[in-house]
């Protein structure tokens, strides 16, 4: 599928990505650092709440985005902006050190990300 990756299409997805990725990164991590001393279904459902919203907004991304991008490219754009929002949340908000490990999976990533939108 052959996309012009400045369409609106392509930033209302990729937008819509990237606020679906901040809800799910703290429904699935949020609670290490909020909910440690509680029990773990507690934090199940907690966590499964946060997570609707962004339910919310990642289908209506995936349909808006699959007007003009394969699945798959679809599926790498989501992996990259994970990444994104997954790092400064570690670094910031659960106080992780960044390790040459992120540099190296972020290496993967874009690589994915070219292979995949690559014409």
């Amino acid at each position: 599928m052959h996309t012009n990756f400045l369409s609106a299409p392509v930033f209302e997805t990729a937008g819509l990505l990237v606020l679906s990725n901040l809800f799910m990164t703290y429904a699935w991590y949020g609670h290490l650092k909020n909910m440690s001393g509680k029990a773990w279904y507690l934090a199940a459902i907690v966590s499964w709440g946060i997570a609707l919203f962004e339910y919310m907004l990642q289908v209506p991304a995936n349909r808006i985005g699959h007007n003009v991008l394969s699945v798959s490219q679809l599926k790498i754009m989501q992996e990259a902006i994970a990444l994104i929002v997954f790092v400064p949340f570690s670094v910031f908000y659960l106080k992780e050190a960044v390790s040459w490990n992120y540099l190296w999976a972020a290496l993967c990533i874009a690589g994915a990300v070219f292979f995949i939108f690559r014409g």
